[in-house]
């Protein structure tokens, strides 16, 4: 019994903050009806919409920094690489052109797993610091996929709202609920237009300064991306291997960032229409006895609300349960209600 009047008090307490939100929604949009002209009231609600856009900044902050991190990492990294296969080039075999850009490279094509095959380590001390090397370069690689990519996204998102809002067409909320809503969808485009100018960059400087003929040219680049390498087409000279210590690194992330966004665009799809199918679809008698959590055979809105996220996958049934058990503990005096004394007492 006691625990079918925490459940109809937090269902009740649900649907009076559902009722206040809509009653103040429709307040405010009478409001606007009558005065065109900017007021104190209006200003406060300007405000009120404008406030997600303002703490995004301090997010995209904290985004900035751990770049800045993962790039002084991958500065460490590469400038340790450096030095150690500086210092045993002669360990190296392969064609060679100048020290330090051979070192750099090298270690490269290495931490990409890249491995073409024009340098590799001939001496054990070579081959015990190459294989040190690629394990750890693999998982440094990963750090900076996943923090380049939040820090790209991110980036990009504030200076697409923020262009959108110069239209005086677009709603503030409306573009701040489009972009988040469709933020999979802009990573993926973005992805896409960068991996295209990579790939176009790439194959025109394989021609350009290479020499090479245009279908060898895009079957580098190709084995490239996909960290093949085979061997037999790689960067021979040394503006060459300059280009490719940049082209590498960011050709192989990119590539591994659209997958992995047309993967979550496929999923956000699959979602997308179980949201709409779980909408739209009729109700019948089990499912109002199914949403009835307080078996009063009457579904309020909560309880309508709480059913439906079941539905869609959003919530499952424990985390309900869980949450009911939470607020028990917290609900000190047993009343159905939590307040300030509860908190103090818990």
């Amino acid at each position: 019994m006691a625990d079918e009047d925490v459940r109809q008090s937090l269902l009740s307490s649900t649907n009076d903050s559902l009722n206040l939100n809509e009653t103040k929604a429709i307040q405010r949009r009478k409001s606007h009806h009558r005065s065109k002209g900017p007021s104190e009231k209006e200003s406060k609600e300007q405000e009120k919409v404008l406030q997600p856009l303002i703490n995004v900044e301090p997010t995209f902050v904290g985004l900035e920094f751990r770049i800045k991190y993962v790039l002084l990492l991958l500065a460490l990294y590469l400038g340790i690489g450096t030095l150690w296969f500086f210092l045993i080039k002669n360990q190296i075999y392969g064609k060679k052109t100048n020290g330090v850009i051979d070192a750099i490279y090298f270690c490269v094509v290495t931490m990409t797993s890249v491995g073409y095959g024009d340098l590799v380590p001939h001496s054990t001390l070579a081959k015990i610091l190459s294989c040190i090397y690629a394990f750890t370069g693999v998982a440094l690689v990963g750090l900076i996929l996943s923090n380049a990519a939040d820090y790209i996204a991110e980036k990009q998102g504030i200076l697409l709202v923020k262009s959108m809002l110069k239209n005086e067409k677009f709603n503030t909320a409306e573009v701040l609920m489009d972009v988040e809503t469709n933020r999979d969808k802009y990573k993926f485009l973005m992805t896409s237009l960068l991996l295209v100018v990579l790939i176009i960059s790439g194959i025109s400087f394989l021609i350009l300064v290479e020499g090479m003929e245009f279908i060898d040219a895009f079957y580098c680049v190709c084995s490239t991306m996909t960290t093949l390498g085979y061997g037999d087409k790689s960067f021979s000279t040394q503006e060459g291997r300059m280009f490719a210590i940049l082209w590498i690194l960011s050709s192989t992330i990119c590539l591994g960032q659209f997958f992995l966004y047309l993967a979550a665009l496929y999923t956000e799809k699959r979602q997308r229409s179980l949201v709409k199918w779980v909408l739209n679809r009729k109700l019948t008698p089990s499912d109002l006895e199914a949403a009835d959590m307080d078996h009063d055979e009457v579904v309020s809105a909560a309880e309508f609300i709480l059913y439906k996220l079941k539905e869609m996958g959003k919530i499952c049934q424990d985390d309900v349960l869980l949450l009911m058990e939470r607020f028990k503990d917290l609900d000190v005096d047993h009343s159905g209600t939590l307040t300030t004394d509860d908190l103090i007492l818990s």
